[in-house]
């Protein structure tokens, strides 16, 4: 297969697709012909290609997809105006916490957070598909263990967990035994299916101690975008 009919029918497929394609469909798109190397080379020239176009091929964790361009969201909204679903500023704090110290049980993100974490706002980051449970750790009760998802870094628009902005004054601690097994279980997963590793934050940590209030609190703070996804520190 030439170059120039691998590049129209991967630009065709991408096109089409209803979410975000891997390596892996992308090859078997092409019968297994291509190298990674050269597909990845075929990818970088569609970007160049649309690069002054209003729609952008752009690599996520999920894989690779068009997507429009930031700049034109304003006049798309015109067309369809959606009100974006608000999250309380404790969803908020909860979700940052988990995405910069994963894997986390409850109890760690109390002990950050100086809150109980109600079961409300974890059922709702559930639901929304950007928390899961990958595993336990082992102590007593076996608690669940929470990480962020893929669909959570398709959101945002980000290919793996070091692109999440840098905080700046706190040391990352050092992950324990079971915390590296799983992230690194993870890993494997995407790379055996085409798509970007789920990188770990490498310079940056969970901020240590928010409001130190010995009650539940409740869901009902002021709500942020999701797209602001933004930790406060001290």
């Amino acid at each position: 297969m030439q170059a120039c009919e691998a590049k129209s029918i991967l630009e065709a497929a991408l096109l089409c697709a209803a979410q975000a394609m891997t390596l892996k469909d992308m090859q078997q798109l092409l019968g297994g012909e291509m190298q990674r190397e050269s597909l990845l080379a075929l990818l970088r020239e569609l970007q160049q290609d649309w690069a002054d176009r209003g729609l952008e091929l752009r690599e996520l964790a999920q894989g690779w997809r068009f997507q429009t361009r930031l700049a034109l969201r304003p006049h798309l909204e015109r067309l369809h105006p959606e009100r974006p679903q608000r999250y309380s500023r404790a969803a908020m704090e909860t979700l940052a916490v988990i995405a910069y110290r994963q894997p986390v049980t409850r109890g760690d993100i109390e002990d950050i957070r100086g809150v109980v974490v109600s079961a409300q706002i974890m059922r709702q980051l559930e639901d929304r598909g950007w928390v899961e449970s990958i595993g336990h750790r082992e102590a007593p009760g076996r608690p669940a263990l929470f990480a962020t998802t893929r669909q959570f870094l398709a959101d945002l628009g980000l290919r793996g967990l070091d692109e999440l902005p840098a905080l700046e004054g706190f040391a990352l601690p050092e992950l324990a035994p079971e915390q590296v097994s799983l992230l690194a279980e993870a890993e494997a997963v995407a790379a055996a299916d085409g798509m970007s590793p789920i990188n770990p934050p490498t310079e940056s940590a969970a901020p240590q101690g928010a409001a130190q209030e010995q009650t539940a609190e409740p869901d009902s703070a002021e709500p942020l975008n999701p797209q602001d996804l933004e930790v406060k520190t001290p």
